[in-house]
């Protein structure tokens, strides 16, 4: 137990500072510490310090930083202060220069001892008088009197609970395995496979943990002391989480399929200790996910793509049911101004639309995001918004001349802007790594987003030309397809029952979501119901044919129902992997019939996602359920006929 002038040793303070960057103060204040004998690792210590600033400025304002770092270089807890009466450049949170610095250290196993500490250490410098005594000290003695008059004042004689290093022992209790699942839509995949890996641990006597980044947040959040404290980490994610959390801990990066299909060859390789330690490179302080070195390209591009859509979904979806409602309340005539002809479906009309107008920049922001971390992000919204304009932008600056066809860039100018802005802040990156590491505050705040910003701008332009060319081909081929269009529908339905969920799957949902923002409401309608047949049709056969099936994967049939309706077409994949031969051809089949019923009956969906509760606002609705029922019906009994009856000590049902 100890008070703040305890852990403050005269070594560790220096009353002349003198200003310099950032990383120049941070070095000369590890030097401090490393006199006050706290350090087993200057150089180790110094890069947790630069770790915790990545995250966010310990410059807390009022010309008061507070750096500190939680280390194994630490060997007991201590601080160090510096006054730089001059002031120093510590990219504070108000902008303005810090002159009054104070470093904690703590060792990896302590708790809280540095929040103690820095909660003490803040609320004693609040006061400005206070602050100003410090810094106009005359001597050391003086500034440590000044603090134990001012700490006695506060806190009486209430001391902090100092927990000092120890030797690291073996995990006796906790988790000796953590995991976090997640997946591109965050709805079905993250809570399947985080299931998975929590029932193969229960039957494999192992504590397991699993963090969940799904569609509503991050759920069941690993700590600090638990990944201190476990064996290893299974990250089992499709898009990008965050790692910097997991620097020097085995990391198995994984697939989320690998985590709903292989969770006991997953635990095992963490448990055999046959993980990769991971390392953190500074280049992704939020944000990372796989492993870049042993990543294919294609692999990289899918999950950068994957980012940006997850992230757009709930702007189409939110927005395009708001849009759809405002056709049900309003009057058909006139038909020019059809979703706005009364005052409330105006309203629902102009909310909907807001929220669609964020599609495309959301896209291109997030794509750029997941490719260069946070500095992508405001170039990539820059570029997919030039995206939206398209024809019309670049006619405005003069590039093109002919004012009859005003395209949009639209989807596909929104994903070749997110690539595009990603890929140029990475190479501006590189560029401004030559620069004096004086400019270094400058570059996220200024010389990323600018010349970014500029840049994105420029190529714009160029591309949207193009691009809006072959939009308006794609756009009026769809439209001049007339009955082809029930094999579109037919193909796009069983694409999205070949995997469900994996590349075939999301390839039909892509191609659906971003038809919506070329108007092509039809073609998501077919994705949408040809992916929620795979469940219902093996919901009905687990019904109706129940001697195809075990009394398990009976009682599973009754969730198909629910996930089907909801158009979680992953419900399906218990089935589907385990009778591969004889699932997928009646599903496949089932979907396909859906897609190209729904296609022939005109129907059109305008948000993608929400099953059977966003009925309602599909156009056709009454044929759009019989599509849904009819492939159904086709898939339920092409899997009757596949599958033969199971003898009555299998199924469990009496002969």
């Amino acid at each position: 137990m100890m008070r703040i002038t305890d852990l403050l040793k005269k070594e560790g303070i220096e009353l002349n500072g003198k200003p310099g960057s950032k990383k120049e103060t941070i070095h000369t204040m590890v030097d401090l510490m490393a006199k006050t004998g706290n350090l087993k690792d200057k150089a180790e210590y110094e890069q947790a310090v630069l770790k915790r600033e990545e995250e966010s400025t310990t410059g807390i304002g009022e010309g008061i930083a507070i750096p500190h770092g939680k280390s194994e270089a630490v060997s007991k807890a201590g601080l160090a202060a510096m006054v730089v009466k001059e002031g120093t450049d510590y990219e504070s949170m108000d902008g303005q220069p810090a002159n009054l610095l104070f470093m904690i250290a703590v060792p990896k196993e302590a708790n809280n001892t540095h929040i103690e500490m820095l909660q003490r250490l803040s609320m004693m410098l609040m006061d400005e008088s206070f602050r100003k005594d410090l810094i106009e000290a005359s001597d050391k003695d003086a500034f440590l009197k000044l603090i134990d008059a001012k700490e006695t004042e506060k806190f009486g004689e209430e001391e902090i609970a100092v927990e000092e290093a120890s030797a690291p022992e073996a995990v006796s209790e906790g988790f000796e395995v953590l995991a976090v699942t997640a997946c591109p839509t965050g709805i079905a995949h993250t809570y399947m496979a985080a299931e998975a890996l929590e029932e193969k641990g229960k039957k494999m006597g192992v504590a397991i943990k699993v963090e969940t980044d799904g569609s509503g947040g991050v759920k069941n959040e690993l700590t600090a002391d638990e990944i201190a404290a476990c064996k290893g980490i299974i990250v089992a994610c499709d898009k990008k989480v965050p790692m910097a959390r997991f620097d020097g801990k085995p990391v198995l990066q994984t697939k989320v399929a690998d985590g709903i299909h292989k969770p006991e060859e997953l635990i095992n390789k963490i448990r055999n200790g046959e993980a990769p330690v991971y390392h953190n490179d500074g280049s992704e302080s939020v944000e990372a996910g796989g492993s870049d070195e042993k990543e294919s390209a294609g692999r990289r591009v899918y999950k950068d793509l994957m980012n940006g859509v997850s992230h757009m979904l709930p702007f189409v979806i939110g927005g395009g049911i708001l849009m759809a409602i405002s056709f049900l309340l309003d009057n058909p005539e006139p038909a020019a101004t059809f979703g706005s002809n009364t005052p409330l479906a105006a309203f629902f009309n102009t909310a909907g639309n807001a929220a669609f107008g964020f599609m495309l920049p959301v896209l291109a922001g997030f794509i750029a995001m997941s490719i260069a971390d946070r500095p992508g992000l405001a170039v990539g919204f820059v570029g997919g918004y030039i995206a939206k304009m398209g024809y019309v932008f670049s006619l405005q600056q003069g590039f093109v001349s002919d004012p009859d066809v005003l395209v949009s860039a639209g989807f596909l100018g929104a994903m070749a802007a997110g690539f595009i802005a990603g890929y140029l802040v990475n190479w501006l990156k590189k560029v401004a790594s030559h620069l004096p590491e004086s400019l270094e505050g400058i570059k996220p705040t200024l010389i990323y987003p600018f010349f970014g910003i500029l840049l994105i701008s420029i190529i714009m332009c160029l591309i949207n030309i193009p691009i809006a060319w072959l939009n308006t081909m794609l756009s009026t081929g769809l439209q001049s397809l007339g009955s082809m269009k029930v094999v579109l529908g037919l193909v796009l339905g069983g694409m999205m029952a070949i995997d469900m969920g994996g590349p075939f799957n999301k390839a039909a949902y892509l191609f659906g979501t971003a038809m919506l923002a070329e108007g092509q409401y039809d073609i998501m309608a077919a994705v949408m119901v040809g992916g929620m047949v795979p469940p219902l049709a093996i919901a009905l056969c687990t019904t109706f044919f129940k001697n195809r099936f075990t009394a398990r994967e009976r009682q599973s049939g009754i969730s198909c129902y629910i996930m089907g309706l909801s158009f979680i077409t992953e419900g399906a994949i218990p089935f589907a992997a385990s009778d591969p031969t004889k699932v997928l051809p009646a599903c496949i089949a089932g979907s396909a019939v859906a897609g190209a019923l729904s296609m022939l009956f005109g129907c059109g969906l305008r948000a993608p996602h929400g099953g059977i509760f966003v009925f309602p606002v599909v156009s056709n609705p009454l044929m759009y359920v019989v599509a849904l029922v009819a492939g159904s019906l086709v898939g339920m009994a092409l899997l009757a006929v596949l599958k033969k009856p199971l003898p009555p000590e299998e199924s469990g049902l009496k002969k």
